[in-house]
C-alpha cells in the first residue's frame, strides 16, 4: 500500500479496531491464471499465547478461491473504510489564493498473509456463530444460529468451506487531509457534515477524531 508517512497508520490496536468495524473485505489471492477476488465478511482474531493473529471467513464450495489456494503465496484482504470526495470550495484558502484542487479522503487497511481452508464441522459452526454474534451484537433481539433448525444449518455448512488467513502484516492509510491547514481542515469537516450523503458524514467524524488526537 502506498501511504506517505503523514497518512500512514501503524498502531496495531487502531488497525484491528478498523477491521472489526468494517468486517467486509476484498480478498485477493494469486492463482495460476491471474488473481482471484472474493468479497467476504471476515472475523479478526488477535494474536495470543497460542497463535498469531488470524482472519476467518467462508465461501461457497464452487467459489474458485478454494481451488486457488493450492500453491498460493501471500493473499491480501482489503478493508475499505469511510471515503469521500473533498471539494476545494470548502477551503478558506480557495478564497485567499485559489491554489487548491479536489482530493479524496479515505481509510483503508490491508492484511497480508498465507490463506488456508478449514471445513471441519466444529470449526465451521464456531466461525458462523462468531460472525453472527459480531454483527448481531447490540440488537434488541439478536438472532443466533441456534434459532434455525439444526438440520437446515448443517445442510448449509456442507455447502461452504472456511478460509483462514494467518496475518503476517497489517498496514493502514488514514488520508484525512492531515497535510492541510487547520482552517482548511475545519472547512472540510463542515462541508462533509452538511452533505446529504451519510458516507460523507462518516468521514467528517473520522476527521474530528483525528483532530482530537492532534490536540492531545
Amino acid at each position: 500500500m502506498y501511504a506517505p508517512t503523514r497518512f500512514r497508520e501503524e498502531r496495531a490496536e487502531i488497525l484491528a479496531q478498523a477491521i472489526e468495524t468494517i468486517v467486509f473485505a476484498n480478498l485477493v489471492t494469486p492463482a495460476a491464471d491471474g488473481l482471484v477476488v472474493s468479497h467476504v465478511p471476515m472475523v479478526f482474531k488477535p494474536a495470543d499465547d497460542r497463535r498469531p493473529a488470524v482472519l476467518e471467513s467462508h465461501v461457497a464450495r464452487p467459489n474458485p478461491h478454494r481451488r486457488a489456494l493450492t500453491g498460493a503465496g501471500q493473499s491480501v484482504a482489503i478493508f475499505q473504510g469511510p471515503q469521500a470526495y473533498i471539494s476545494p470550495a470548502w477551503y478558506p484558502s480557495k478564497r485567499e489564493h485559489g491554489k487548491v484542487v479536489p482530493t479524496w479522503t479515505y481509510i483503508a487497511v490491508h492484511a497480508h498473509g498465507p490463506l488456508s481452508t478449514f471445513d471441519g464441522e466444529g470449526d465451521l459452526s464456531r466461525h458462523l456463530k462468531e460472525l453472527t454474534a459480531l454483527k448481531e451484537r447490540g440488537r434488541a433481539e439478536p438472532w443466533q444460529v441456534e434459532d434455525a433448525p439444526a438440520h437446515f444449518i448443517e445442510g448449509l455448512e456442507r455447502a461452504i468451506v472456511g478460509l483462514r488467513m494467518t496475518v503476517d502484516r497489517l498496514e493502514g492509510a488514514w488520508k484525512l487531509n492531515q497535510h492541510k491547514s487547520e482552517a482548511d481542515r475545519v472547512g472540510t469537516i463542515a462541508g462533509l457534515d452538511a452533505s446529504p450523503d451519510p458516507r460523507d458524514r462518516l468521514v467528517a467524524e473520522a476527521m474530528r477524531q483525528a483532530e482530537g488526537e492532534r490536540a492531545s
